[in-house]
């Protein structure tokens, strides 16, 4: 609202004194967006031990859920089967129970859609919007340009939606070795945001996942 005495803005009792991202929710609550429901979550990735900005994160979204009695969800973003195990998984639980959360039944994996991940990914090759690329790290990054000049379409950017379906039919049979082939979403090369100049979606990655086991070879990237 406005304070018409001075011209300037005041902030309303609801939000007066709340950091950015309370303020936020306190605004949607207000406005009555989703019902009014809260309902965060913590999504840790069990390749390590939890340290001081994981315990930031928890206090905020197991907090937030707290505060507005709502739900938060401890979520394990596996992605990545080589640096991932169980030791890591049960060690988050101790430290997210050590500081007084609960996630009640509300325990979920990345793994737990692999299937569904990977026919998102199918949808995004039929409709255009992904592409098998065969550039490998390295040749990625020169492509990428840098931060204050455009990047350079991969050489594989425009195959045929037919052929793209074919490749990652292929990589997913586990016909490529590590490496050779990403599925990369086909975005801005020119974006001065880097992150979207067709960043990697999936990736070979010939390991065992401490859940799945073998039956995947091509993995999603969570970022």
């Amino acid at each position: 609202m406005t304070d018409t005495a001075t011209g300037g803005a005041t902030e309303t009792s609801a939000t007066s004194g709340l950091d950015f991202v309370r303020q936020i929710v306190a605004e949607d609550r207000q406005a009555g967006k989703h019902q009014g429901r809260v309902h965060t979550r913590f999504p840790p990735e069990p390749n390590g031990f939890l340290h001081i900005g994981h315990a930031k994160s928890m206090c905020l979204n197991f907090g937030l859920a707290t505060e507005h009695g709502g739900l938060c969800n401890l979520r394990m973003d596996d992605t990545n089967p080589t640096t991932e195990s169980v030791e890591y998984v049960r060690a988050i639980e101790d430290d997210v129970r050590w500081l007084g959360f609960d996630w009640g039944d509300r325990f979920v994996h990345a793994s737990d859609y692999f299937d569904q991940l990977h026919n998102f990914a199918l949808q995004l090759i039929r409709a255009g919007h992904a592409y098998v690329c065969d550039l490998r790290g390295s040749q990625v990054s020169e492509y990428r340009g840098l931060w204050n000049e455009p990047g350079r379409n991969s050489p594989n950017r425009d195959r045929t939606v037919e052929e793209n379906l074919d490749l990652f039919a292929r990589m997913r049979a586990g016909e490529f070795e590590d490496g050779a082939r990403s599925l990369r979403a086909k975005i801005d090369m020119a974006s001065p945001n880097m992150n979207m100049r067709d960043p990697a979606i999936y990736r070979i990655r010939r390991a065992a996942h401490y859940r799945t086991g073998d039956a995947w070879c091509i993995y999603p990237m969570y970022d």
